[in-house]
C-alpha cells in the first residue's frame, strides 16, 4: 500500500496551544472558521482550564486532527490508505475516511462528551494506565477487585488502561502492586470510559448518527472494537464510533493488523506521538506530524 495510515490520537494527547500551533494554512483557515462557527468561538478550547473539560479536550483534538489532515492533502497531496483513532480520535479518522463531515463530527463529538459526562458522578469514578501486565493479567487483575473496574483499552502487548469507580480502581492499584506490574498511573481524567457505565452514551451516539447521510469512503477504517478494516461500509463505521465508547478499545490488535493490511508508513496527526510510540515493535515505518513536521511527510 503507497498511501501512508493516518493516525488520530484520544483524551490525553490535548495540551495547551495545540490549536495555535497548527500551520496557517488556508486548510486550516476553513476548519477553524467552521468549528468556531458550530461552537461559538474557540479560544476557551485552547487553554490548560478548558481542556480540562472532557467536551473541550474532545473536541479540540478533533480540530487538530481534521485541520492536519486537510493541509497535508491540499499543500502536500498526501492522503491516507486507512484511518485509525484511538477513542475520540475515530471521529477525526472518520472524518479522514470520508464516513462523517467536519460539521457532523463536532457534533456528534459534542453529544458524545456531554452524555459521558452525565454518566459520571463527579469524584467517583476514573481511569488508571497500568505498565508492564498484559490483557490476561489485567483480566485477573480485575476479577479480584470488590468494586467496579474493567479494561478500557489495550494499548501494547505490556499496557493495559482501566476505568472504573475510585473504591474499584483503589482495589486495582493493590492488586496490581501483588501481581508486579511496573507501574499504576491514574489518569487525569473527569470520567471513566469503554465501559458499561457509558452503555447509554453508546445509545445516545448512535440515535444522533442515524441521521447522517450513508457515504462512500475514500479511504478505510480500523475500528476500535475488534480492530476490523471497514471498506465502504458507513454503516458499520458508524456503529464502531457508538459502540466503542462502552467497549475496551484494542489499539494493540489495530497495531498489529497495519502490516497484515499492507501498510508500510503511518503518520500520527497532532499532537503529541503516543500512538507512534506504540508501534516500536510492529514492522512500519511510523511517524508523527509533531516530530516530523508537514513537509516531511509529504517526501
Amino acid at each position: 500500500m503507497n498511501r501512508p495510515a493516518f493516525l488520530y490520537p484520544g483524551q490525553g494527547s490535548q495540551r495547551a496551544g495545540m490549536i495555535a500551533a497548527l500551520p496557517p494554512t488556508s486548510a486550516t483557515r476553513r476548519v477553524l472558521d467552521e468549528a468556531s462557527d458550530a461552537l461559538g468561538g474557540l479560544g476557551y478550547l485552547d487553554t490548560a482550564d478548558g481542556l480540562a473539560s472532557t467536551r473541550n479536550a474532545q473536541l479540540a483534538l478533533l480540530i487538530c486532527g481534521v485541520a492536519a489532515t486537510r493541509t497535508l492533502d491540499e499543500v502536500y497531496g498526501v492522503r491516507p490508505g486507512v484511518t485509525a483513532g484511538h477513542s475520540a480520535g475515530a471521529f477525526a479518522a472518520a472524518v479522514a475516511a470520508g464516513v462523517l463531515t467536519f460539521h457532523e463530527a463536532l457534533d456528534a463529538v459534542g453529544v458524545r462528551a456531554a452524555a459521558m459526562e452525565a454518566a459520571c458522578a463527579p469524584g467517583e469514578w476514573g481511569m488508571a494506565a497500568v505498565t508492564g501486565m498484559g490483557q490476561r493479567a489485567a483480566g485477573a487483575l480485575v476479577a479480584e477487585a470488590r468494586a467496579t473496574v474493567w479494561i478500557a483499552n489495550i494499548n501494547a502487548a505490556d499496557q493495559v488502561v482501566l476505568g472504573g469507580t475510585v473504591d474499584g480502581l483503589r482495589d486495582a492499584r493493590a492488586a496490581a502492586r501483588r501481581m508486579g506490574a511496573r507501574r499504576f498511573e491514574m489518569l487525569d481524567v473527569a470520567v471513566a470510559s469503554h465501559g458499561p457505565v457509558q452503555a447509554r452514551t453508546a445509545t445516545v451516539i448512535a440515535e444522533r448518527l442515524a441521521a447522517v447521510p450513508r457515504r462512500h469512503q475514500s479511504a478505510a477504517y480500523l475500528t476500535n472494537v475488534g480492530a476490523r478494516r471497514i471498506v465502504d461500509d458507513a454503516d458499520a463505521v458508524l456503529r464502531d464510533l457508538a459502540e466503542s465508547v462502552a467497549k475496551p478499545v484494542q489499539w494493540y490488535d489495530i497495531a498489529q493488523v497495519l502490516p497484515e493490511l499492507g501498510v508500510q508508513r503511518t503518520v500520527e496527526m497532532p499532537p503529541g506521538h503516543v500512538l507512534t510510540s506504540l508501534l516500536a515493535a510492529v514492522p512500519v515505518t511510523a511517524t508523527s506530524v509533531d516530530d516530523v513536521g508537514y513537509a516531511a511527510i509529504s517526501a
